[in-house]
């Protein structure tokens, strides 16, 4: 039940309202110069208790930077990459002005704010969209947590994405990219191409994933390079048993690539368990070394007037089908 408590001193009697929060604490909502004001106000924190509104404004007093890291990344259950990614947003974008400011202080303008700068300063609208997705998943965990009473991220505007006509690789210049790669790595290249399969899931292949009598390739594990900071088990490359979207898939192979793949092995003289695809001892190639080591400058060399990125075959081998009359989802 609310109750008054009166109170003297110096500058005269003074009335402090009081009530229990849901833990049966003693609870102040505030001092007030008569009784009456003193009782109303304590009457309104006991019925928020009463209904389940009451909120304890002294958790929001926790700074940003704090919340996130003690609460928020601990409860996520992500991939070291998209951790790394996480811890790169925060890092550049948000700690540096949200970090220090206590959580329960941060208001929608102050996210408004962000944006606009964010724009100003040349972030493009679809990067500032994903970091804003971010953001809201942080104040979405703390409203949850009753750290806060509203997401601030809710009703911010953002600016729109306009989408960007890419390029794609025609088959002419396909083939003198592909001739400009050096030998040693011009076959996985050809794999990429004839398969769309992503960068982790390429250099992640090996002997026993080929069915040379069905002439199939089956993709079931993919490899993962993020920053050593971030890197499970001090490895920066290291192997997921699962690809992209979590599933297994097999795919047909051109009987000549069939063949050369064969042939790639028993050079090598690789194990079922080998990379198909590897470094001289053996080890997962980096995508960062392979792109500005080889890819760049076999772009450069072919003549190809576009950035073209690795990711690109992938858009390339679709395009190729399509306009092949072949129906993607089958």
């Amino acid at each position: 039940m609310a109750w008054v408590i009166e109170r003297h001193g110096a500058k005269g009697v003074g009335y402090m309202a009081c009530y229990r929060d849901p833990e049966g604490a003693q609870r102040s909502a505030g001092s007030f110069a008569t009784r009456r004001a003193a009782q109303r106000a304590a009457v309104r924190e006991e019925l928020k208790v009463n209904d389940g509104q009451w909120h304890d404004a002294t958790l929001g007093k926790i700074t940003f930077q704090t919340y996130v890291e003690t609460v928020w990344l601990p409860s996520r259950h992500i991939e070291a990459s998209t951790l790394a990614a996480y811890q790169s947003y925060l890092n550049r974008q948000f700690y540096p002005i949200f970090g220090a400011m206590a959580i329960g202080k941060i208001l929608p303008s102050h996210i408004q704010d962000w944006v606009t700068t964010a724009a100003g300063n040349g972030l493009s609208a679809a990067s500032i969209r994903k970091y804003h997705m971010m953001l809201h998943s942080v104040f979405k965990r703390a409203v949850r947590d009753k750290i806060i009473t509203f997401n601030p991220c809710e009703e911010t505007e953002l600016p729109k994405v306009v989408a960007k006509h890419r390029r794609t690789l025609t088959p002419g210049e396909y083939r003198r990219l592909l001739d400009s790669i050096p030998d040693p790595h011009r076959l996985m290249i050809q794999v990429a191409i004839e398969t769309g399969v992503r960068w982790g899931e390429l250099i992640a292949l090996r002997p026993s994933h080929l069915d040379l009598q069905h002439g199939t390739l089956t993709v079931s594990e993919t490899i993962v390079e993020v920053p050593l900071r971030a890197a499970p088990n001090g490895q920066r490359l290291y192997v997921k048993a699962y690809p992209k979207d979590n599933e297994p898939r097999t795919m047909g192979l051109p009987p000549e690539l069939l063949d050369q793949l064969q042939a790639s092995i028993q050079h090598k003289g690789l194990g079922r368990d080998d990379l198909l695809f590897a470094t001289r001892d053996g080890t997962p190639i980096s995508r960062n070394t392979f792109r500005t080591r080889i890819w760049a400058p076999a772009v450069k060399a072919s003549g190809v007037d576009f950035n073209v990125r690795i990711h690109d075959l992938r858009h390339a081998h679709a395009s190729w089908l399509l306009a092949g009359g072949s129906d993607l989802r089958s």
